[in-house]
This record gives structure tokens, C-alpha cells and sequence, in this order.
């Protein structure tokens, strides 16, 4: 019965990199799409952008993130370097990551430098009467194992997992949990 198992899987090999291929070929060599969420916060621009920029403070709403580390300390800044221990489905890795762009209050762009490749930017707009925020994340998290087809099917699993950190994260700002 082992042996039977060890060939299926084998022969699944050359089929999954046939896959990775296929999905590559039809995104014409592109990298693969990134996950999009959003909500709406009710409070200001700079009450979300605080929060967001809080880097300690995300072990608090991203449920997925058991610890990190920032080098140097501190508010974010263009160049600050961190890790985060991240464990999703069960599986742990460390993730890498740099802040590239800062553009205060709108814009906060990562780079993850680890085993999963990818960013990801957090763009805030106000609401329409100023009082509310509308929050963006686009994520790209690339496997390091057939990336194409990777991607796409964590895709589904990854956007329900980060658009209930956004919710988690609503629900502190609009309770007041963020200085």
C-alpha cells in the first residue's frame, strides 16, 4: 500500500509542474494577481493610519502572526527591516520583510524577503464625509514551489484569512484600541 502511494505521488510531480507551467504561460509570464481587500473604518484617515503604521500593534490584528521583531525599533520608517513568525493552516515560517514607500496618510507598501515572495500595500482614502476610512490591502505572496499555481490556489484561502484581519483591525480602531 506505501509503495502504491509513493508512485502516485511521484507521478503527480511532473503533472503539478505542468500545471505551475500552464497557469504561467496563460498569465503571459506575469506575476501572479494580488489579493484584494477592503473596509471601511468609521474613523478618520490619521486614527487608521496610526494604527496601521503601529507595526507592533498588527501582532493584534493580524491573528496569523504569533511574534516580530523590528530592526531598529520603532514607529515605521522607508528601510526598517522585521520579522514576523507567521503561522497559517497550521505551518509556521518566518517572514522577512521591509518597509519600501511610506506616504503619510495614504500609502504603506512591504517587500516579504523570505520563502514566500511578494508585498503588500495598504492604501487609505477618506470617506466621503471625512469621517470614515476606506482601507485597501493588496497582498502578492508568491510560494517558493510552483509559484503560478501555488499562488493561485492559496489565493482564496489567504484572502479570507487577511480580510478578517482587516475586520479585527475595524473593530479595534472603531473601539478605540489604537493610541
Amino acid at each position: 500500500m506505501l509503495r502504491r502511494v509513493a508512485v502516485l505521488g511521484l507521478a503527480g510531480i511532473p503533472a503539478a509542474l505542468a500545471a505551475d507551467r500552464l497557469v504561467a504561460l496563460a498569465r503571459g509570464g506575469r506575476a501572479p494577481e494580488p489579493m484584494r481587500m477592503l473596509v471601511v473604518v468609521d474613523a478618520p484617515v490619521e486614527t487608521v493610519w496610526a494604527a496601521v503604521t503601529d507595526v507592533p500593534f498588527q501582532v493584534e490584528w493580524m491573528a496569523e502572526m504569533r511574534g516580530l521583531t523590528l530592526d531598529p525599533p520603532g514607529r515605521a520608517h522607508v528601510g526598517q527591516r522585521g520579522e514576523a513568525t507567521v503561522r497559517i493552516l497550521g505551518v509556521s515560517v518566518t517572514d522577512p520583510v521591509e518597509i519600501v514607500a511610506l506616504d503619510p496618510p495614504r500609502r504603506y507598501e512591504i517587500r516579504h524577503r523570505g520563502l514566500f515572495r511578494g508585498g503588500g500595500v495598504l492604501s487609505l482614502e477618506p470617506g466621503a464625509d471625512g469621517t470614515t476610512t476606506i482601507l485597501r490591502w493588496d497582498e502578492t505572496l508568491v510560494p517558493p514551489i510552483l509559484p503560478q499555481l501555488g499562488a493561485l490556489v492559496q489565493a482564496p484561502i489567504l484572502r479570507a484569512i487577511f480580510q478578517a484581519d482587516l475586520e479585527r483591525l475595524k473593530r479595534l480602531v472603531e473601539d478605540g484600541a489604537v493610541d
